[in-house]
């Protein structure tokens, strides 16, 4: 008797599996009419973000200004995220220096479209992405991310469950798409994350890659890689960085992102195997993007810049791929890099990033270790988004 069963109907069923169980642990983690919030901040980590003294938060609370901080056991102050940006609004007011505690765009200053890429899956592309977009948004920057992967990692990480929550379209797609595209505006959410809006993704992603062939075959006149910027250019006004969290592949969608961008950033795990593919991936790039440029496409940047991840200073042949890649490409890569750290993964594990895990679940020097490498890189980013609006000596 044959016991074989086909392929197609094997793997669906191992689909349905893993998504009753993940459905499941989804709702272990968060029951089905509970929302997400984001935790509240020590007095601490509220002058850190600000640049400001623990004392100093501590007067203004005594004079009664600003917003009032939760006080817990032994007179500890927290603050929440929309404390935190009370306090930006407040010390904006009477900054010497235009921007110091609000430090978005002003009249002029351009929308900043930072693209992730990599060709090749594991490089920590959602990850930096994710740490990005929400340090960006704790720092005061108005903040929209972009899920471009079909796999929709990047919307896990923030609540989002695809084949549960975006059963009606919502994706990027629904405001691309050739036929009747709906305002970008429509498919933005709002996150649990003060000051960061995101549009989610799923598989329906994948019709953009497609229907563009067909379009290009019937030389429709909307030309595919003008329609993420032309999407983006319908909410300009209300942000002021965009991040995208590009698919590890270089299609349709992933050209559009890039010819929407105004800066790129290439995640890379310093292996052999992962330089290799790297390397495939900027030979197709440049071509492919070539094309693009010469159909009229803008391939105009502020910058693009190398960042390493999951990095291990311990690791001999690590540091000799480093070592080679700043060789070859030098201020191009970021001088720090994404430590590889099991207080980032076990986060992962919760669909958190280090800006929202409770940190008293690691030991000290795990969380503060991975999370001064985050900010470190973070903060780098920053300050290129801030050279290129002509603020800082950046380059």
């Amino acid at each position: 008797m044959n016991n074989t069963q086909r392929i197609d109907a094997l793997v669906g069923e191992h689909a349905r599996v893993l998504s009753e169980r993940l459905q499941a642990h989804r709702a272990k983690l968060f029951p089905p009419n509970a929302q997400r919030v984001m935790r509240t901040f020590t007095s601490g980590e509220v002058a850190d973000l600000l640049g400001v003294k623990d004392a100093y938060l501590r007067k203004l609370h005594l004079d009664g200004k600003g917003p009032s901080p939760e006080i817990r056991t032994g007179g500890r102050r927290f603050y929440s995220p929309e404390d935190i940006q009370a306090l930006r609004e407040f010390l904006e007011q009477g900054a010497k220096t235009p921007g110091t505690y609000l430090p978005g765009r002003r009249d002029g200053d351009a929308l900043q479209v930072i693209t992730v890429i990599n060709f090749k899956g594991g490089s920590g592309k959602t990850t930096t992405s994710a740490h990005l977009a929400q340090k960006m948004a704790l720092d005061g920057y108005r903040v929209l991310a972009i899920d471009l992967d079909p796999q929709a990692s990047f919307s896990a990480l923030h609540g989002f469950q695809p084949e549960f929550d975006l059963l009606d379209g919502g994706t990027l797609y629904d405001a691309i798409r050739y036929d009747d595209p709906v305002p970008l505006s429509s498919v933005i959410q709002k996150t649990y994350f003060q000051n960061l809006d995101i549009v989610p993704g799923n598989l329906d992603l994948m019709e953009f890659e497609h229907d563009t062939p067909r379009a290009l075959a019937t030389r429709d006149g909307n030309l595919f890689f003008t329609r993420v910027g032309e999407a983006l250019a319908e909410v300009e006004a209300d942000y002021d960085v965009v991040v995208i969290d590009c698919p590890p592949q270089l299609g349709f969608l992933t050209m559009s992102a890039l010819s929407a961008a105004t800066a790129i950033l290439v995640t890379v795990h310093p292996q052999m195997l992962d330089v290799m593919s790297m390397c495939q991936f900027l030979l197709m790039t440049s071509n492919l993007l070539g094309v693009v440029g010469d159909a009229g496409g803008d391939m105009s940047y502020d910058w693009l810049r190398y960042v390493v991840t999951r990095y291990e200073p311990g690791d001999g042949p690590q540091n000799q791929m480093v070592s080679f890649m700043r060789s070859m490409f030098g201020d191009h890569v970021l001088n720090h890099s994404v430590l590889k750290s099991t207080a980032i993964s076990d986060a992962g594990i919760t669909k958190q990033t280090l800006y929202e895990v409770d940190k008293s679940q690691f030991t000290r020097s795990t969380y503060e270790r991975a999370k001064e490498s985050i900010d470190a890189v973070n903060g780098e980013i920053e300050a290129l988004v801030q050279a290129s609006w002509g603020r800082n000596d950046g380059t």
